[in-house]
């Protein structure tokens, strides 16, 4: 994943190409960019890439090359997703400010209708946001909420860090290529963008396939603040697997198609999902509970667009 992602980087920097092909490049990097979060990334900071703490440390950190940061990734994912899954007001991920509508319990506006159509085109969004407004907001948020994923860390020590490896991504990604590479700047400008529009879109897609999807509970707790069922039942209603006997899929997407199975047991590395999904899947059943799951990748990305245009029609009002 880190070839796929770099190596293009370096071949656009010595090796003179047609502009076509620098373009299939920098597509090609936003898919390893993609790759790096799903396969590296995301077992890292969950604990899960090695036994080695200071592995899964450096590991995870390979996310400022994607443009975002620790802090506020453990936070948003491993804190308040995988604790509060599904649960609009805390689930941040059910969130896409007033644009999009992924839950019945969000406001609706007329250009919701249109959703299922748009959503996608905002998809490809995700990554570059991180780079130019949500990780400041997020810093903001969270340290004044005190919300941490293990030790609460040092404020100023927090900010400098996110200023200075956003500083520093952007020189590595846009400085030196306008500087040292015979390309045009206006060229290197759409090639970042469509880097990261590439692995956005593929970001974007898997995580709602597992979650924003018609399988999927999107439950509220009662007016005492108590959910109806134990975190790992929750878990069962609120999450959904796809392709998961598809090798590619497994491959590609660092098991994040296992869902059921990462977010049941988030500190096992993704490549024992395979395995741990029969028990699973065999202790639901003995229980009388839900196993989501949909066959292939086409047919849960319908699923999850269909599911967008249900949202998107406006709410009937009930006397």
């Amino acid at each position: 994943m880190f070839a796929l992602y770099l190596t293009p980087y370096f071949l656009l920097f010595f090796i003179p190409m047609p502009g076509w092909v620098q373009f299939l490049l920098t597509i090609v990097m936003g898919i390893g960019m993609a790759g790096v979060g799903m396969n590296v990334m995301h077992d890292a900071n969950h604990g899960a890439y090695s036994s080695k703490k200071w592995v899964n440390k450096i590991m995870g950190g390979s996310i400022y090359i994607l443009a975002g940061n620790v802090y506020n990734w453990q936070v948003q994912h491993n804190v308040l997703h995988h604790t509060y899954t599904n649960i609009h007001g805390h689930d941040e991920d059910l969130e896409a400010g007033r644009v999009l509508r992924f839950s019945k319990h969000a406001d609706w506006n007329p250009f919701h209708r249109f959703q299922h159509v748009y959503s996608i085109f905002l998809y490809g969004l995700l990554t570059i946001n991180w780079v130019l407004t949500a990780d400041f907001m997020q810093t903001s948020r969270y340290l004044k909420r005190k919300l941490a994923y293990g030790k609460y860390p040092n404020p100023f020590a927090q900010w400098s860090t996110l200023i200075a490896t956003k500083a520093l991504y952007i020189f590595i990604w846009i400085v030196i290529p306008i500087l040292f590479f015979d390309i045009a700047w206006w060229k290197i400008l759409i090639g970042f963008f469509m880097m990261h529009y590439t692995a956005g879109v593929i970001l974007s897609v898997v995580f709602q396939l597992a979650h924003v999807i018609e399988d999927a509970s999107m439950p509220l707790p009662d007016e005492s603040g108590t959910m109806k069922n134990t975190w790992a039942i929750h878990q069962l209603f609120t999450t959904v697997n796809f392709s998961t006997k598809n090798k590619i899929v497994n491959w590609f997407t660092g098991g994040l198609n296992h869902q059921v199975e990462h977010h049941i047991f988030p500190n096992i590395s993704h490549i024992h999902y395979t395995k741990i999904s029969q028990i699973v899947k065999n202790t639901a059943k003995e229980f009388n509970l839900p196993y989501n799951e949909y066959k292939t990748t086409r047919k849960a990305i319908i699923a999850h667009f269909r599911y967008l245009k249900e949202m998107g029609v406006k709410p009937v009002i009930s006397s």
